[in-house]
């Protein structure tokens, strides 16, 4: 007996309260995780069908994450999926007019889904990337639980639970690497009325004819959340975001936007203290997780996110795509009681929730909050939100649909995202703050002149191609060019002069014409430049051009001649393919090493003093607030001290080098004051040398350098 039949049979007892309590406990841990990450587009998903709000991590802003490369790039905050049917019998004979089962937005499905399976299938291994020795790992890493070559997709995550509807769900999410399809996530949803209301694999309801069967996904956006901070906190949960509708019959769309789809922006934010037009976010001060050297007027919020329906069973005997699907298309208040506390055993509830997912087409969100449709949107006045705490979230329902025992129906679409990218967002926002941030002024990039927000909308287009894209590579069943294989191996390792790369074939790779090396400076997420081509025999290649002090970040490339792409499913025919960035990217640095010194009376401090209103080319290269302590030994630790004899921090310096640095922060990370402060380096063990086996430092050797900061 589940625990949600037990607590319709025990009531509001004090033993429930015992058992909730109980239950708890373990709740985040309920269902398992894992992240999509092959493409542009990063996401996570859940093993209860759909990913709730703040159900993974204590933030609401966490997923669905374009450019993928980039830190602070979430633009999801809830997602939902419910089913509902109309006079249903439960496993224990109970009678409902109305039942629904849900997960999220807000709340996790536990009691009312259950896992059978979940798996993260891939069509090869993935490449194991080292730095230095240590593997290096992204934030979104992918965990492979098995490789099948025959897969559609580069990699698919395939899943399955049961329901108390007694309807079985299986949801695939294919992405694909290749640069022209890997913006979107394709998600397959089958339903088949299997009478399985639990986890186990006896059927409880085998003769149940599931009638008036609904489909209801909900997707709340916040885009994005880098944004947040710079234009005001209720972004975090999207009260300023604008949805609108493709395909509901509601407008004569123009004729290449004929398509089904909900898609959502960074609409205006009443709530901003911004004294200009805060479409886009353009960062100007530094507020949390903006650095202060990119302050420019960079677009933090300039992306456009959405889902495309690309195909709806007619019937369970009908597998024509039903154009008329989906039935629903809506908006819901976010906070709206009607997404909280859900319940499966409560008759009335269900019944709101189930007039909610059949509640056919609602007049559109963007219009309605600016009739004039496109004019309006470049040059918002009013409130998305209408006042509400929350904003709204777009919704899409499928149905109604008759299921008898052992049949399916088959729901498909694709999330995506597009939208400017980081160099026109960085060009473009540094031109909209020198004019004196006017939204009306004419702003040139790559040869064209738009205004700012003409500029936003690009991204819009953008989207739709992304849109086109998808339902392409669906109706071609799948059949796009695929790009090369990766590198099965990188492996970076910092040295006295150079870096080093070295990779190595997967065995069966496919034929492939050069290797691409590309490489950024000062962190993961920032502009990477291509730095050398190789033949495809070549699996080595020595950096002899970084700087000493700076951070340096890499990533490998097959390519694949152009004459080699025939083209298709809206990929460009003609041009060269290239693999995923993402399976080879490093996101810990490697940095140049300085032999260590061969005496004490080497170390010195750089710069010292350290000036912090210097001319910036008086800095290290990366323009970061740090002090170098150059040819120390090899293996030592560094104590830095004021001068009055008081710890400010420790250094364990042991990578064998003669190089460290500090940041100028206590041990607490607060930083220092103006001064004069001692740093004490102290040998922690003996060091010989490699050559001559000559000792050049004993454990507890010591030597002490002073230097000034001002500030």
């Amino acid at each position: 007996m589940t625990f949600a039949y037990l607590r319709r049979a025990l009531g509001a007892t004090l033993l429930l309260a015992g058992l909730a309590v109980a239950l708890a406990v373990p709740a985040r841990a309920q269902f398992e995780t894992r992240w999509v990450a092959a493409g542009d587009l990063h996401n996570w998903y859940s093993s209860s069908g759909s990913e709730c709000e703040v159900c993974l991590v204590n933030n609401q802003q966490y997923g669905f994450r374009w450019p993928g490369i980039y830190q602070y790039t979430d633009t999801q905050a809830a997602k939902g999926m419910w089913i509902g049917a109309t006079d249903v019998t439960g496993p224990q004979g109970e009678s409902f007019p109305f039942r629904v089962v849900h997960v999220g937005p807000r709340v996790r499905g536990v009691g009312e889904v259950f896992p059978t399976l979940f798996e993260l299938v891939s069509r090869y291994e993935l490449p194991v990337v080292t730095v230095d020795g240590d593997q290096s790992f992204p934030s979104a890493e992918m965990i492979v639980d098995r490789v099948d070559p025959t897969i559609p997709s580069d990699v698919m995550l395939n899943s399955e639970f049961n329901t108390l509807l007694g309807v079985t769900v299986q949801r695939r999410v294919y992405q694909f690497s290749q640069q022209y399809h890997d913006d979107y996530h394709v998600i397959e949803y089958v339903f088949t009325n299997t009478g399985n209301t639990d986890g186990d694999a006896d059927i409880e309801l085998p003769n149940q004819t599931v009638e008036g069967f609904q489909v209801f996904f909900q997707a709340r956006m916040a885009v994005a959340a880098e944004g947040r901070y710079v234009v005001a906190n209720s972004v975090g949960w999207g009260r300023n975001t604008m949805n609108d509708t493709r395909g509901d019959g509601l407008v004569a769309d123009p004729a290449d936007e004929q398509f089904r789809a909900q898609y959502a922006w960074h609409g205006k934010s009443t709530d901003s203290s911004l004294p200009y037009d805060n479409l886009g976010a353009s960062a100007q001060a530094s507020v949390l997780n903006i650095a202060p050297s990119d302050t420019l007027g960079r677009f933090t919020a300039s992306q456009f996110v959405g889902v495309v329906t690309l195909h709806a069973d007619a019937s369970p005997s009908n597998e024509a795509d039903d154009v008329t699907q989906p039935s629903t298309t809506s908006w819901v208040h976010s906070d709206d009681p009607i997404t909280s506390n859900n319940d499966a055993f409560n008759g009335v509830r269900m019944a709101a929730e189930y007039s909610l997912m059949t509640s056919g087409h609602k007049p559109r969100h963007a219009t309605t909050i600016e009739p004039t449709g496109l004019p309006g949107f470049l040059n918002p006045t009013n409130d998305p939100s209408q006042g509400t705490s929350g904003g709204y979230s777009y919704a899409n329902g499928y149905g109604p649909y008759t299921l008898a025992p052992g049949e399916s129906i088959r729901i498909v679409v694709a999330e995506a995202a597009n939208g400017l990218s980081r160099e026109a967002n960085t060009a473009i926002g540094r031109a909209f703050r020198a004019s004196g941030n006017n939204a009306n002024a004419g702003l040139t990039f790559m040869g064209q002149t738009m205004t700012k927000n003409e500029w936003i909308f690009t991204g819009r287009d953008s989207l739709f191609q992304t849109f086109r894209r998808a339902i392409a590579n669906y109706e071609s069943d799948y059949a796009i060019p695929s790009g090369p294989r990766p590198p099965r191996t990188l492996d970076i390792r910092s040295g006295g002069d150079r870096v080093t790369l070295e990779w190595s074939v997967y065995d069966d790779a496919p034929a492939f014409d050069a290797w691409e090396i590309y490489r950024a400076q000062a962190a993961y997420d920032s502009t990477y430049t291509l730095i050398h081509t190789s033949g495809p025999n070549e699996t080595s290649y020595a950096d002899t051009t970084p700087i000493r002090g700076i951070d340096y970040y890499y990533y490998v490339v097959a390519v694949q001649n152009a004459g080699s792409n025939p083209g298709g499913a809206l990929t460009p025919g003609g041009v060269p393919l290239r693999s995923s960035r993402y399976v080879t990217q490093s996101y810990v640095p490697a940095r140049l090493q300085r032999p260590q010194g061969e005496q004490m009376d080497d170390i010195r401090v750089v710069p010292n003093p350290y000036y912090i209103g210097a001319d910036r080319d008086l800095r290290f290269p990366d323009q970061t607030d740090k002090l170098a302590f150059f040819n120390i030994p090899g293996f030592c630790r560094i104590d830095i001290y004021t001068e009055l004899g008081e710890l400010v921090d420790t250094i364990d310096h042991s990578d064998g080098s003669g190089d460290d640095f500090w940041d100028h922060t206590t041990s607490s990370r607060q930083i220092v004051a103006s001064g004069l402060y001692i740093a004490v380096f102290t040998v922690t063990q003996d060091i010989t040398d490699p050559t001559s086996g000559a000792t050049l430092y004993r454990a507890g050797e010591q030597a002490m350098r002073k230097f000034v900061i001002i500030r």
